[in-house]
Parts: structure tokens; sequence; C-alpha cells
């Protein structure tokens, strides 16, 4: 028998038990439909968290100060190691070719008074090249200068967290305020960018010169971290060795060890979508075993055709068809059957991710892979799930089949 008529009869035949065939095929879809919309909700987490990692700059890397583990009375502390030197940002800038900027830094968590209000924060002493290095994005106002951080100006840049809490709707540019009971003038305010891939708000965040935070607000004369920028992105493992063994070597002259630690923003890019892709895969599982249910709906559906048609196997056995023509045609039944389901579940997986993405403002990127990927694998379980349904109709002898009720 032609394909052509296989596929009329195939279609009257699914037609004539329709609440049947509608259930087997919504099996299929739920399949479908999951898998498209977990994956593409799995891609969007990984480009979320991505884009948080490269908002913290580009081609970054970071030196940060060493945690020493002391012991005060019965209690364990951990404290800050303090031989990073503003010298050793310089030497990077100087000595290691791979590397374009390093940009020192200091932190501390902070109460800031403005008139009757206060708010507690981060405030951070930058070096000027820190604000290139980390992609600070500038609302309103300006950056502090060289100039300004060479004479350790009072003058601050606030993040949109700040500038709500302590401001409320007060334009804070030009505002006067107080930081640890020292005054600073805000001159300028940073567009907002979030959470970072840690979790913390990036826009909870005061900038100050880093002179005067090392000076004239912390008292210190060692630093936290240093902002490294590499040449280009292909140069970074290069830059982070440069780094590593300069540091190293400095402070193993000064008989110092476990000084510092260094982050690379290429391994922490790689870790976080390893991860991701991780969660990505074993949502996708979750879903496929779905539409493995489906696709014992369709084995049932199968086999509780053949009872029902036993004499029309007979019959079409005894005029001539022959096992072959049997099999293809229960196949092409089960595979119209999953394909239906394929194409529906793909639309409403596709339906599901911009609704996720419009309604509850999820972040989902669509992956047609996943969804050719899954329109493949719905024919593949109609063909897996149909072969012993077809196979067994194509056993039945035609005189015992005719002889069946």
């Amino acid at each position: 028998m032609k394909l052509s008529a296989n596929l009329v009869l195939s279609c009257q035949i699914l037609a004539a038990h329709p609440l049947r065939t509608v259930l087997s095929v919504v099996g299929v879809a739920i399949g479908i439909a999951a898998v498209v919309l977990m994956v593409s909700v799995g891609r969007g987490a990984e480009k979320q968290i991505l884009d948080r990692i490269r908002s913290l700059g580009t081609n970054l890397i970071v030196v940060q100060a060493a945690q020493a583990r002391t012991v005060a009375g019965r209690e364990r502390q951990s404290e800050t190691v303090t031989a990073l030197t503003l010298k050793d940002a310089d030497a990077i800038t100087e000595e290691c070719p791979s590397v374009a900027l390093a940009a020192a830094a200091v932190s501390k968590p902070s109460t800031v008074h403005w008139q009757s209000r206060k708010a507690s924060t981060t405030v951070e002493g930058l070096a000027i090249d820190g604000f290139e290095i980390r992609c600070i994005p500038l609302a309103t106002g300006r950056f502090f200068d060289e100039t300004e951080e060479r004479s350790r100006r009072r003058v601050a840049v606030v993040g949109p967290t700040v500038v709500e809490t302590l401001f409320g709707g007060t334009d804070p540019v030009g505002q006067r305020i107080q930081i640890e009971r020292v005054p600073f003038e805000v001159i300028g305010v940073l567009a907002p960018r979030g959470s970072s891939s840690y979790g913390s708000d990036q826009d909870d965040i005061i900038l100050i010169p880093l002179e005067t935070a090392m000076r004239r607000l912390l008292s210190i004369t060692y630093i936290h971290a240093i902002y490294v920028q590499a040449r280009d992105g292909n140069r970074m493992d290069q830059a982070d060795q440069e780094v590593s063994e300069l540091l190293e070597e400095r402070h193993r002259r000064r008989r110092q060890s476990n000084t510092f630690t260094i982050q690379n923003q290429a391994d922490l890019i790689e870790t976080e979508r390893e991860t991701t892709r991780s969660l990505t895969f074993l949502i996708g599982s979750v879903a496929g075993i779905a539409l493995a249910v489906g696709g014992v709906g369709i084995l049932a559906v199968m086999l509780m055709g053949i009872r029902e048609r036993t004499r029309e196997i007979g019959l079409r056995r005894a005029v001539g068809a022959r096992r072959r023509d049997i099999v293809a045609q229960f196949l092409l039944e089960a595979v119209l059957l999953a394909s239906g389901g394929g194409l529906l579940g793909a639309g409403a997986g596709i339906g599901a991710s911009y609704g996720a993405a419009t309604l509850w403002s999820w972040e989902t990127v669509l992956s047609w892979p996943s969804v050719a990927i899954g329109l493949v694998f719905s024919v593949t379980i109609g063909i897996l799930f149909g072969i012993y349904p077809a196979f067994r109709a194509a056993k039945l002898e035609p005189i015992q089949a005719l002889r069946g009720e």
C-alpha cells in the first residue's frame, strides 16, 4: 500500500476515536512543552548570571587580600592580611605585559547621614582607572578626577539604592553627606546595575577617591583589592599567571606568604556556565520523563487498537496485505500521534516562554535547537512506542484474526 493511502487511512482511524487521540496527543505535547519551557528558562538564567559577571568589568582579574585565621580568646576570627599595597598595584601595571590597567581599592561597611536620615551601606575607595576596568556606569553628575584623588578631596559618587534610601526624591548631586562623621560632597549618581552574581546589591554603594578613603576615612596604609584588566580576552590566563608570579616574588622578598588570592573572570564565567548547564540538563531530563509518559500513553492506545481492529487486520491480510504493510500502518499511526503532540507541545512551549518573560518578567532565552530536538524526539518516541504494537499486530494470522471478535 502506498504511503499516501496509508496516511489517509491512519488519519481516518485516529479521527474515529477523537477522545483517545486527543489524550494521546496531549500527553506528548505536555512533555515537549515542558522541555522547551525549562530549557528556555535555564538558558535565560545562564544569560542573566553571565551578564551580571560581565557587568563587574571587562577582562577582569581580581586580586584580593587573603583572610588570616587568628585565635582571640575562645573565638576564632578572620582578619584581612595587610600586605597588599599601592606599590603592588603600580608594579602590576608596569611589569605585566598582558595587563592593560590596574586599580587598587579599599572598602568598608559604613553608616551614612544626610540631614536627619541615615543608611548603612558599603563605602569603597577606588583608584581612577577602576571606573574603566569595572565598567561602572554613571547616571548623573560626574566621577572624581585625578586632581581630586591626589588632593584627597572629600567627594563621593553614590549608588541608586543609597539615593533611594537616604535622599528619597531629592536630587543628591551637590548635597553634603557624612560618612562616619566625615563630611563628603555628592558629585555624581551611578546608573543601576542590579544584583551581582553573588546576589549582593551593586547599587548599594558609595565610591570615594582611594587616597581619601585610606588617609581620611580608614586611616590605613594597605589596600584590600586590586582590579586588573587584561589587554584582551585571549590573554586572560597569561595575565593571571603574570600577576600571580609578580606578587609571589614581591611578597616572597618581604618574607610574606599566603597574602592574596586571585580570581579570574573567565574562570568564574566558565564555572557559572557549567553550573547552569548542569541545572538545565537536570530540568530538561525531568521534562523528558513527562515526554516518556506520553509515549506510554501512545503504547496503550495502540495496544487497545489492536484488540478493536483484529477483524480488520485479518481481512487485510486475507486480501493480500503483507506483514510489513501492517507494521507500516501501525507505526504511521503512532508517529502521527507523537508528531502531532510534538507540534502542539512546541507551540505551547514557545508561547509559555514568551508568556513567562512578559507576565512574570522571567529571563528566558528561546532555544530553537531545543525545539527542533524536541520535535525529533517526539517522532522517535512515536517509533519506539509503536514498534511493539505494530509487530504484534503483524504477527496475527489471518484465519485467527477473522475469527476474533
